[in-house]
């Protein structure tokens, strides 16, 4: 979700465990953290360079941990949905992360992806990677 949208507040670059267990390294500059990636390090992220084609689509799903995803170039769509017994029921309209944008999930909540023009995008996941698919 993007920092201004207003479902944001329920995870953010200060709530989001993508941005916790930062330690400091062994002769870099003061000020300097870094968090590794999993699975070297078991507190780390699990970081992916991803690519997607116009019209491409993930179907509902979640994640075991909390992500994060920078939109580098394009444009895609995000609709969250609730589980209302056997079905899935959309919460709230579409969110739209276009060149620059930051969205964050948190751990759990079901989401899809639409992508809508050529992306290249950042993802972070706070630990391993995990995706289950939501029907």
């Amino acid at each position: 979700m993007t920092d201004q949208d207003d479902r944001s507040l329920d995870l953010t670059t200060a709530t989001s465990r993508v941005w916790s267990n930062h330690v400091s390294m062994s002769g870099a500059p003061e000020g300097f953290t870094l968090r590794s990636t999993f699975p070297a390090n078991p507190e780390g992220v699990e970081v992916m360079l991803e690519q997607w084609k116009a019209g491409t689509s993930e179907p509902p799903h979640s994640h075991p941990g909390d992500d994060m995803t920078v939109v580098v170039e394009g444009r895609m769509e995000i609709q969250f949905f609730t589980r209302i017994g056997e079905v899935l029921a959309p919460d709230g309209g579409p969110l739209v992360l276009s060149r620059g944008d930051t969205g964050y999930v948190k751990s759990g909540r079901i989401h899809d992806a639409r992508y809508l023009v050529d992306c290249k995008l950042v993802y972070v996941h706070d630990r391993a990677f995990g995706f289950t698919a939501e029907s």
